[in-house]
């Protein structure tokens, strides 16, 4: 027997969205759930592809529905702060996707309802829950690299991927977006040491030309507060028809009694097919070579989706029922994310080196 005790809300129906009510209709422990979007209509066809028990164009509505105890947030990055901060103040506890927010304001404002209801909030940064990065985070909590002196971590991807998310929102830039994932990974990696300083260059011109502000490639120092040095790049600028379906990344630690090098590009299953494979997240986009597994949330294989964001999206769903430990990001981690991913961006604009944390006032 299943007790179907959690009923859940998932606001905004777009790609994360969609994963994320049709794994959580899926769960054993969920018996009601709710899908909102601002666009009626994709709402609606979203509740009739999950299953979902109500649906609407008022994200508040549904947030607010008594049956409705847990919210997933997946609007686009710049609208997180209001449904975040109103499902807390309904005592709600939230999952809402990464970034945190776009602005140091808005994380402050959700951080402040946080603190005033006491209330629960994670942020999906699925990278987590990904396995080469679980048995990285083993390693490290056992203590085999000794103290790490530094590191790097690079993702790659192509231009019609970042084209869509820049056409989605403007303000996701790739730095803001995606390199945020691997500030995260880094920090959660060196658990307890913040970064402080950070030294960036930009290339600008494929983006720029396409009116967009967002540069082909940035290359950025990060120095810790133990004085550990991190090399974070990123170019999702790689022609339209490179053959990664996603982040295409490699992530390297230096430790005073061990080195861990972490080959995520998925080199190592690859398909060419002249019928095409559908690219996961830009529609009507297809390619003929595709690096098998590169998508980064994950793939549906004989019915069911694997990968990180299934594996991060089971997880949360059981820690609601049950209470146990898990890996997602807090918020005050993924602020510092932000925050990070902010000083890099200043930093490719000024040419100077940033210090960390920011003034914002």
């Amino acid at each position: 027997m299943k007790n179907k005790e959690l009923g859940i809300a998932v606001v905004g129906a777009g790609r994360i969205g969609t994963l994320r009510a049709r794994l959580a209709a899926r769960h054993p422990s969920v018996g009601f759930l709710a899908i909102a979007d601002l666009d009626p209509q994709r709402a609606k066809a979203l509740a009739d592809a999950a299953g979902a028990d109500f649906h609407s164009g008022d994200n508040m509505e549904v947030i607010e529905r008594p049956e409705v105890n847990a919210v997933f947030v997946s609007t686009p990055e710049g609208e997180h702060a209001a449904p975040v901060r109103r499902a807390l103040e309904l005592g709600k506890p939230v999952l809402c996707e990464k970034p945190i927010a776009l602005s140091l304001k808005d994380a402050d404002d959700m951080l402040d309802t946080l603190k005033a209801t006491g209330g629960k909030l994670r942020i999906g940064y699925s990278r987590r829950y990904k396995e080469c990065f679980l048995r990285a985070k083993e390693q490290m909590a056992q203590g085999r690299l000794g103290k790490v002196i530094g590191g790097l971590a690079r993702v790659y991807n192509s231009r019609a991927q970042t084209f869509a998310i820049l056409e989605r929102d403007p303000h996701a830039t790739p730095v803001l977006d995606v390199l945020t994932y691997y500030v995260d990974l880094m920090c959660w990696f060196l658990e307890g040491n913040r970064p402080v300083e950070a030294v960036a260059r930009g290339q600008h011109g494929i983006f720029r030309d396409a009116g967009y502000s967002a540069h082909d490639a940035t290359w950025a120092i990060v120095t810790f507060a133990d004085g550990a040095v991190v090399n974070f790049g990123i170019s999702y600028a790689l022609p339209a028809r490179f053959p990664t379906q996603g982040q295409s990344d490699r992530v390297e630690l230096l430790g005073t009694e061990g080195t861990m090098l972490i080959d995520d590009d998925h080199k190592e299953h690859l398909i060419y097919t002249e019928k095409g494979v559908p690219h996961p997240y830009v529609p009507g986009h297809q390619l003929n070579m595709a690096f098998l597994g590169s998508n980064s949330a994950g793939d549906w294989a004989l019915g069911e989706f694997w990968g990180s964001l299934g594996n991060e999206t089971r997880a949360w769903l059981d820690h609601l029922v049950t209470g146990n430990p898990t890996a997602h990001t807090t918020p005050e981690q993924a602020r510092i994310n932000l925050e990070t991913t902010i000083a890099i961006e200043r930093a490719v604009a000024t040419g100077k080196a940033v210090k960390l944390p920011l003034e914002t006032r």
